[in-house]
Formats: C-alpha cells, sequence, structure tokens
C-alpha cells in the first residue's frame, strides 16, 4: 500500500493502531521490568552469581539489540502489521520456555528468543503511530503512547514482586503472555497497512554482522569478570565482535551503492536530528540501564528488601513518565524538542548524583534515593517523548519502521554494553561503593546527552 506524501494510510483505523501499539509495547515493557524483580530469585534457585543475573538480561538485549534493524527492514517490507502479529507469537512462544526453564543456561536461551519476539513487535509498533498520525497529533499520540507503555513498567515490578514473593518467580514469565492473548484479535481488526513501492532485499550479511558484532562484545564483557581479560573465550569474542561492527559500516555502504535494501539505510544520518537524536540516546539509555539494573539490584542484595518492596520503591520514575508524557508530548509538538531534550538528561543526572548519599542504612531511601529516583522520573518524562519525535519525525514515513528500528536498536545496545560492565562497575558484587560509582557513570552520561541535545538538536516546523 502506498500513500501520498503528508497522508496518514492508517487514518481510518487510528484509534485501534493506537491501542495495538500500547499493547504491543506493553508485553515487551512488562517482560523486562519483571525479569530485574525476580534477578535475585533465579540466582537462589539455579545458581550463577551476577554473571547469570547480567546474561538473563543481556540475551534477551543482545537479540533485541541486533535483530531490531532487520526487524525495521522487514517492517517495511512485509508490512507493520504482518510483522507485529508474528512478533507476539514469538514472544509468547518464549515467555512459556521461560517459565519453564530447567536451568540458568536453558533460561537464557529461552530469553534470547523473547528477544527475537521483542525485535519484531518493538519497531513496527511504534511505526504503526507514525503511518497513522501527523503533525502535531503524531507527537501527542507518541505520547500516549510512551505514557500507557509505561504502565508495564508499574505493573512489573510490583505485581512480579508479589509473585516472586507469592509463588515463585517463573509465573513472572506467564504474566508476560498475558496481554499477548487481547493484542492479537486486535491486529487483525487493522485494515490497512504500509508496504514500499518497489520491493526491497533483506541486507542479511549486515544483519549478520550486526549480531556477531554485538553478541561478541558483550560476551567478552561479561565473561571477563569470571575469566579474566588474558582468557582466550574473552580475547577472541570482543576481537570478532570489534571486526563484525567494523566491518558493518562499509558494508552497509556498498549495499546502498549497489542499490540493495541495507539494514541501516546510512542516508538516514544525514537528516541532523536523526544523526544527533541517535548519538543522544546511546548516552541517555545507557544511563537508563544502568539505574534500572543496579538500583533494583541494591534494594533486594544490599538493603534486602523483598521483591515486592524493591518494585515499589523503583515506582517514582515511571510514575511520573505516565503522568507527565502525554503533556510534555503535546508541548514538544507545539514549541520543538530541543530544550526538552538537553533540560530532561540534566535533570535526571541531578538526580543520580543525589543518590550518591545512600549508604548501607536503609533508611537512606527516603532522603537520597526517592528524591534522586523522582528527579530522574522528571528528567526522563521531559526527553523520552520530544527524542522519539525529534527522530522519527526527521525521517520519510516509508522508511519508519527502520528509522524507529535503529533508534530502538541504539537505545537497547547502549542498555546491554552498560549492564554488560556492571561487573566492572559494581567490583564484581553489589555493595554500597558500587552504587555509588554506577551513579557518577550514570550522571557522567546523563549530562553528555543534555550537552549533545542542546547544541545538535533543530526545532523543525511539524508536519500537518
Amino acid at each position: 500500500m502506498t500513500t501520498a506524501r503528508g497522508t496518514a494510510p492508517l487514518r481510518d483505523d487510528r484509534r485501534v493502531v493506537l491501542v495495538v501499539a500500547i499493547l504491543a509495547s506493553f508485553v515487551v515493557g512488562l517482560d523486562s521490568s519483571v525479569v530485574t524483580v525476580a534477578l535475585p530469585a533465579v540466582r537462589h534457585e539455579l545458581g550463577g552469581g551476577l554473571i547469570v543475573q547480567q546474561w538473563v538480561v543481556d540475551a534477551y538485549l543482545v537479540t533485541l539489540g541486533s535483530l531490531i534493524l532487520v526487524a525495521g527492514s522487514l517492517s517495511d517490507v512485509f508490512g507493520r502489521v504482518r510483522i507485529v502479529t508474528w512478533g507476539l507469537v514469538v514472544f509468547g512462544l518464549a515467555s512459556v520456555a521461560c517459565a519453564v526453564a530447567p536451568s540458568g543456561a536453558v533460561l537464557i536461551v529461552a530469553r534470547a528468543l523473547q528477544g527475537v519476539g521483542g525485535a519484531l513487535v518493538t519497531p513496527s509498533a511504534l511505526a504503526l503511530i507514525v503511518a497513522a498520525f501527523r503533525g502535531a497529533a503524531q507527537a501527542k499520540a507518541i505520547g500516549t503512547w510512551t505514557a500507557w507503555s509505561s504502565a508495564a513498567v508499574i505493573v512489573g515490578p510490583v505485581v512480579g514482586g508479589l509473585v516472586v514473593d507469592g509463588i515463585g518467580w517463573r509465573w513472572v514469565f506467564v504474566l508476560s503472555a498475558v496481554p499477548i492473548a487481547v493484542t492479537i484479535p486486535l491486529v487483525v481488526r487493522i485494515t490497512g497497512d504500509v508496504r514500499p513501492e518497489s520491493g526491497h532485499r533483506i541486507d542479511v550479511l549486515g544483519a549478520v554482522l550486526a549480531v556477531v558484532g554485538v553478541g561478541g562484545v558483550v560476551l567478552g564483557l561479561i565473561e571477563q569478570e569470571r575469566l579474566g581479560w588474558s582468557s582466550p573465550l574473552v580475547v577472541a569474542a570482543l576481537v570478532v565482535g570489534a571486526v563484525a561492527l567494523v566491518a558493518f559500516v562499509p558494508w552497509e555502504r556498498r549495499v546502498t551503492r549497489t542499490g540493495g535494501g541495507p539494514l541501516v539505510p546510512l542516508e538516514l544520518f544525514r537528516a541532523r536530528n536523526f544523526a544527533v537524536g541517535n548519538l543522544a540516546t546511546l548516552s541517555i539509555y545507557g544511563a537508563l540501564g544502568m539505574v534500572g539494573f543496579v538500583v533494583t539490584l541494591f534494594l533486594q542484595e544490599v538493603w534486602s528488601f523483598p521483591a515486592w518492596l524493591a518494585g515499589i520503591a523503583s515506582l517514582p520514575p515511571t510514575l511520573l513518565l505516565l503522568a507527565l508524557s502525554t503533556t510534555v508530548g503535546g508541548l514538544a509538538g507545539r514549541y520543538g524538542p530541543r530544550w526538552f531534550m538537553a533540560a530532561g538528561p540534566a535533570i535526571a543526572a541531578v538526580g543520580a548524583l543525589v543518590m550518591l548519599g545512600a549508604g548501607d542504612d536503609p533508611a537512606a531511601y527516603w532522603w537520597a534515593v526517592l528524591p534522586g529516583l523522582v528527579l530522574v522520573g522528571v528528567g526522563i518524562a521531559t526527553m523520552v517523548t520530544p527524542l522519539t519525535s525529534a527522530v522519527l519525525g526527521s525521517v520519510p514515513e516509508r522508511e519508519a519502521g527502520v528509522g524507529s528500528a535503529v533508534n530502538n536498536a541504539v537505545a537497547r545496545v547502549a542498555g546491554l554494553v552498560v549492564v554488560a560492565l556492571a561487573g566492572v562497575v559494581l567490583g564484581g558484587g553489589v555493595s554500597t561503593a558500587g552504587l555509588h560509582r554506577a551513579m557518577v557513570v550514570m550522571a557522567l552520561l546523563l549530562f553528555a546527552g543534555a550537552v549533545v541535545s542542546a547544541v545538535g538538536i533543530r526545532n523543525t516546523s511539524p508536519r500537518s
């Protein structure tokens, strides 16, 4: 299906589209938030220490972050509705496999399969919104999507914590499959879709280079804690991963010159807001990956919070995101994203520094961690929707799927690399000193994102 420039090809279905995009993203967000709370229980039953905890998170993020680029191309070739449906089915089956995993290794493999499903869902869900809405309405719709999708992060830690403490961590993966049963019947109600005017080919070698590059680097960073930097496995993984990543860009250039379908259309980066927005994403989402992983583990393993209480204690950023995203999206659509993207990370960075006041006494939650998380939440809410709007508003509608995929891939890869480095930052285990080091790293990354946004982002007139 093709459309004239400036029209919304899915406008007749836009209410259903928005609900589907929210629910599909809810599935992915719910799983991520639930797993973080369940990590101590997983380690207790399956063993493996911090390394298994890291891999339970990163196995998902490796496949999600690397295959999301392929998924963006598939979305633009086969249609967003079809790819969302495939992704939901894969995610549901993988969730069941996680729930019955007999060992850490099986759980990690099942988590990687979940990442495949998440990769198919994520760019297509957001690209549906881009196709259905235009101008200020699009910015507001993205804000609504951001806010309600964040409900998954609210439900996850609290309900997940209650489930972990009550009937066991395995049941949290069953929770991930429930929204799928609601979403798939709604997907089939969407009558329109977006297809390219001519057939595109999938960049298979580019996909292999992306997976090997991201996976190799993450494998080396995580396993160095157990094996050491001089281990042949660690050295080989880092070298092979680095070589694959270095080879990725020239290969994409070659595919572009020969008229094929590159995994990442490099011409997208000629758009200033797309290039700068993704650079800011790399820094900002790396920081957010740090706070999500480290703070939750600290509350449970140092302050001995039960899982349900750790979930509630971690809620402030998500509550603020839910409360403010739609309003901020509307304001960013009217005034432009630049200063929202600059102010948000700076506010969140101050929040990270406030958490340096946390010590061994859990009472410090009230004067250090809670105020810090509130500031982080205000900063995230100020930044997320304008960032998404700036990046996706700078690409042609026909490439919204791959544009969304690139931005999501950058965000996921940033998070997984930071989690992979958590062992180095934390010093091999969770402690108060480790939390302080993590918060300093987080603040530096956020301040960098603020500067990049202030200097590089340009406000543009909204499309109508």
